[in-house]
């Protein structure tokens, strides 16, 4: 039945997403989650002992997300006996705010149809929105290279893997991962500040993608119709994260192109190794491909979280 809330819950994303207008009246629970996770980087990052004070802050966070889903879904299961699908249903309402499909489509889809119109100004903008490097000065190579990046590997974050673990735990195990997804994205980096601070948090959030994030690039690689899962292995462990290069070199090597490579952050250059480096740079059109391939794999996970489920009904 977990399957059936995680199906829900991407069924509901896709054809609503969050709305701008309940998004102003009451903003969104990630957002929540980050405003507790500020507050507590502010006010407890500082002096000794920073790794165990980042260690208690994930899991005091952590908990404030997956209590109240145990809770809930342990009631909703009550007030519904009796009902066998009702309480999945329900649990995937609940979940439908947690999951990033239709967001995530339409970030990258900014950039697309800017670069289309050739309005480099507009595709840095709309890029700056999901990237977290340097784009002022970049050029349609490298914005199409950061789209079609965080589209892969947000595509494993935003949307494969909470519905991975809504189907292994309906709604508390979605709670859990957004809530370490959260930590990691705000405290897990590797800077002066947060290296001590969010090394647990960023532990976790390999932990917790490590399944997910090869499952992204599977359903890339179904999708694509060419890609050899073979090959994927030799760029994608060459990557900083031993996650994101799965579904970063999927995307790469299905489109023939090639990702990754030297970026530019606010206080240094990355030198990061390519993912498929003997291949061409992207480009606009290469992005609106990606687009497309990216929908051709959520489709196919809902068919296969669907048909697992009728499976074993």
């Amino acid at each position: 039945m977990t399957i059936l809330t995680a199906l829900i819950a991407l069924l509901l994303d896709v054809a609503i997403g969050w709305p701008d207008r309940l998004f102003r009246k009451i903003g969104h629970p990630v957002v929540w989650l980050g405003a507790v996770i500020s507050w507590l980087d502010h006010r407890l990052n500082s002096g000794a002992h920073r790794a165990i004070r980042g260690s208690l802050v994930s899991l005091a966070v952590i908990g404030a997300a997956l209590l109240p889903a145990i809770a809930l879904q342990v009631a909703l299961g009550r007030a519904v006996s009796g009902h066998m699908f009702l309480g999945p249903i329900l649990a995937g309402i609940v979940a439908w705010p947690l999951i990033a499909a239709r967001s995530l489509d339409e970030h990258v889809r900014a950039v697309a149809l800017a670069l289309e119109r050739k309005d480099i100004t507009s595709a840095r903008q709309a890029t700056s929105m999901i990237v977290g490097r340097d784009v002022s000065a970049a050029t349609e190579a490298e914005l199409s290279r950061a789209a079609i990046e965080s589209l892969a590997e947000n595509a494993s974050d935003g949307v494969i893997a909470p519905l991975f673990w809504a189907c292994v735990a309906g709604l508390p195990g979605v709670a859990a991962y957004k809530a370490i997804n959260t930590l990691d994205s705000m405290i897990g980096h590797r800077t002066p500040r947060h290296q001590a601070f969010g090394r647990f948090a960023a532990r976790l959030d390999d932990v917790a993608n490590l399944i997910p994030a090869r499952l992204t690039a599977l359903l890339i690689v179904l999708a694509s119709g060419k890609t050899r899962w073979a090959g994927l292995r030799r760029d994608a462990i060459r990557h900083r994260s031993p996650n994101a290069g799965w579904p970063e070199t999927a995307m790469a090597k299905a489109l023939d192109i090639r990702l990754s490579g030297p970026r530019v952050y606010a206080d240094r250059v990355a030198n990061e190794p390519w993912l498929n480096g003997k291949a061409k740079d992207p480009d606009a059109h290469t992005v609106a491909q990606a687009l497309r391939l990216y929908r051709r794999a959520m489709i196919l996970a809902a068919i296969l979280m669907a048909g697992v489920f009728l499976i074993t009904r």
